[in-house]
């Protein structure tokens, strides 16, 4: 099983901590990060409003929040100089990155933090990150459907990037014509196209309708709100029994709230280790140690349409190892982002793709419950969903793989 990084008994841990840049473990580290991650968000904002456009690159009318050019236009210019314009998609992307982070921030460093203020801004930063994400998760799941009936059909790979229009045909052009297939296969490449087209349909619906939603949202007072929150943030991080907030711009001020206020953010940081550890533990490893596990199909066929059993368990994971990751970031301070350890960037990975294969599978699942389809355009929906729950193990398998291996620190 994986060792406990902030363990002092653990070899590994400390030679991983002797490898890693020195550690600040008091609260104005935490400034620090959040100052710093509010910064990046304010930098995305101003990006995503200079490019003109909508969410994800589509044409849209909403503005910026005031509160960005009242509190916030020096830090986003300071971090903006000499950095080339971004593409919106580029832009939203970093914004739902910097509001992930300062949700997890706050989640696992709430006792050092205002306590209303940190249980009013976290809901909100994760709304946002959730709303943003989802026309770019509908795209994905789209592609990543239509190569996997492409590579089932027995066809060449699919284009980087078809547009949603051309989804189908492209779809439909692998049917062979002059050389008929044999009948297994003949059936599923004859269905192939109909449940291409049915699932671009459905899935280019759903991604309109989270486009039209993330430009609402962008456009809300709900978000003025939070971005006029995240450009105090910039420059007042609301600690706990510290009097004023603390601020960055004086080393002076900086060493008065530290001695006022002496914490150590290991603790907190090591409670969010254990919480990984301990999900970890109540996963079936030895299960998905094998590259095939039977056991995942049991619940395939079944009519209920909410998510699978098996999945909830591993999608806690992928959660807790994100918070995880946060918080060595915050403790490792500016070199975050070059000291990070190696199994834990493979665990992620794999348990990103079985989120991924896992949604992938139920939205297969979804339009095979359409009503009144031909029996050949089932047939592919289903050999396609389980081909999806077959991705869903091996990455079980990956991230078991990676889990086991002792930390391995980037140099």
């Amino acid at each position: 099983m994986a060792q406990r990084h902030l363990d002092p008994t653990d070899p590994a841990a400390t030679a991983t901590a002797a490898a890693g840049p020195p550690v600040p473990a008091d609260a104005d580290a935490l400034a620090d990060y959040l100052r710093a991650q509010a910064t990046e968000f304010l930098r995305a904002l101003r990006l995503h409003r200079e490019s003109g456009t909508g969410a994800h690159g589509s044409n849209g009318s909403h503005g910026s929040p005031r509160s960005h050019d009242a509190h916030g236009s020096h830090s986003a210019r300071r971090s903006d100089r000499g950095t080339p314009a971004a593409a919106p998609a580029d832009a939203v992307r970093a914004l739902r990155r910097a509001a992930r982070r300062l949700s997890g921030t706050l989640h696992t460093f709430q006792p050092l933090l205002d306590a209303d203020w940190a249980e009013s801004m976290r809901p909100e930063l994760a709304w946002l990150s959730g709303t943003l994400a989802m026309e770019h998760a509908y795209a994905s799941r789209l592609e990543r459907l239509l190569q996997a009936l492409h590579r089932l059909s027995g066809s060449s790979a699919l284009p980087a990037q078809q547009t949603a229009g051309r989804a189908t045909a492209a779809v439909s052009a692998t049917v062979p014509a002059a050389h008929p297939a044999p009948p297994e296969r003949g059936s599923l490449t004859v269905g192939a196209a109909k449940a291409g087209a049915l699932l671009d349909r459905q899935l280019t619906l759903a991604r309109t309708r989270a486009h039209s939603t993330a430009l609402q949202a962008l456009g809300s007072s709900r978000f003025h709100a939070v971005a006029d929150k995240v450009a105090l943030l910039a420059s007042e991080v609301p600690l706990r029994a510290t009097g004023p907030a603390t601020s960055g711009t004086t080393a002076t001020s900086a060493a008065t709230t530290s001695a006022a206020s002496p914490t150590d953010l290991r603790p907190l940081a090591a409670a969010a280790e254990t919480r990984l550890t301990d999900a970890v533990a109540a996963l079936p490893l030895v299960t998905a140690g094998s590259p095939y596990n039977a056991e995942a199909l049991i619940h395939g066929l079944s009519p209920d349409p909410v998510a699978h059993p098996q999945d909830a368990p591993w999608h806690q994971v992928r959660l807790l190892l994100r918070l995880h990751r946060y918080a060595l970031e915050v403790l490792a301070g500016e070199e975050a982002e070059d000291c990070g350890d190696v199994r834990l960037l493979a665990a992620g990975e794999a348990l990103n793709r079985h989120r991924d294969a896992a949604e992938a599978a139920a939205a297969a699942a979804q339009a095979a419950r359409t009503p009144r389809i031909a029996p050949a355009t089932a047939y592919a929906l289903g050999v396609l969903h389980a081909d999806q729950r077959h991705e869903v193990e091996a990455a079980r398998y990956a991230f078991q793989h990676s889990w086991r291996k002792e930390p391995i620190r980037l140099p």
